[in-house]
């Protein structure tokens, strides 16, 4: 596949001295957000999922404006790269990140980054498409700092949403509990062993079931689109989000679906 448009040539000459690569799945009903089915059914549920991906790549590019940062998509399954290319904005590139364990993806995305010339490796989920551009913009911040550092931003389920490193350094992603609520606090150990400090951002929420859901819609519900630099760690409002949020509450359905929705009980935390 012909990648070109999805760089950018300045970039490629000067790169930015911060790569954030979103840790993308591509939509697929019946197999990506499926633990918002129901409310959602797996067809709404995979648009949802297009929606925060193409308003996570606006963030990046909104982040990049303030701060050196070049977005990326370390993108899964293999052979998903068109409906990436298709979705995406041409500034955000894509790396083949896919291994068998999530860990191992993590460490070969944060390595392509350093292989693409930054100086920064930023590794991010794709479940937070309210997170502040300021948390973004002062990660690039942090590992444009001297010295040796990383930057986690913990999830409120225990998981995080960003880890960001100046070196590839294996260790932190190994005998990591996935998918639990012990990720951030296990990550925090592993950096303990290394001896490497790390600076922690504010806490942000992931939209992982129901619950998520009816915060996010509720959330939405009353936000608007920052006027000035955001730096002052307001929520980013995902527009594609919004819309397709709106469309699904008309006459009140997706309201009623949340209220109908039974709590279950599973353990979170995959970053």
């Amino acid at each position: 596949m012909d990648d070109a448009k999805h760089f950018n040539v300045k970039s490629v000459a000067q790169p930015a001295s911060c790569g954030i690569a979103i840790m993308a799945k591509a939509s697929a009903p019946g197999r990506t957000k499926t633990r918002l089915v129901p409310p959602l059914t797996y067809e709404e549920a995979a648009a949802l999922n297009t929606a925060f991906l193409q308003d996570i790549a606006d963030n990046l590019i909104a982040a990049g404006t303030y701060a050196g940062i070049a977005g990326y998509a370390a993108y899964s399954p293999l052979g998903s790269e068109a409906f990436f290319s298709r979705i995406l904005p041409p500034p955000i590139g894509l790396i083949d990140a896919w291994l068998p364990n999530f860990g191992d993806c993590l460490l070969r995305a944060t390595e392509q980054l350093f292989a693409r010339g930054h100086a920064g490796a930023v590794v991010l989920n794709s479940d937070s498409p309210t997170l502040p551009t300021a948390l973004l913009i002062e990660t690039a911040e942090m590992l444009a700092r001297p010295g040796e550092r990383a930057v986690l931003g913990p999830s409120t389920d225990g998981g995080y949403y960003l880890l960001g490193l100046k070196s590839a350094h294996r260790r932190m992603f190994e005998d990591i509990a996935w998918s639990t609520d012990r990720v951030a606090a296990q990550t925090l150990e592993r950096a303990r062993e290394i001896k490497l400090d790390v600076h922690v951002l504010p806490a942000w929420y992931d939209i992982d079931d129901a619950a998520d859901l009816r915060r996010l819609s509720a959330e939405l519900g009353a936000s608007v689109p920052p006027a000035r630099r955001p730096d002052a760690r307001e929520p980013h409002h995902p527009p594609r989000t919004a819309a397709l949020l709106r469309s699904l509450g008309r006459d009140g359905e997706l309201s009623r679906r949340l209220e109908q929705a039974v709590p279950v009980e599973t353990q979170r935390g995959a970053a």
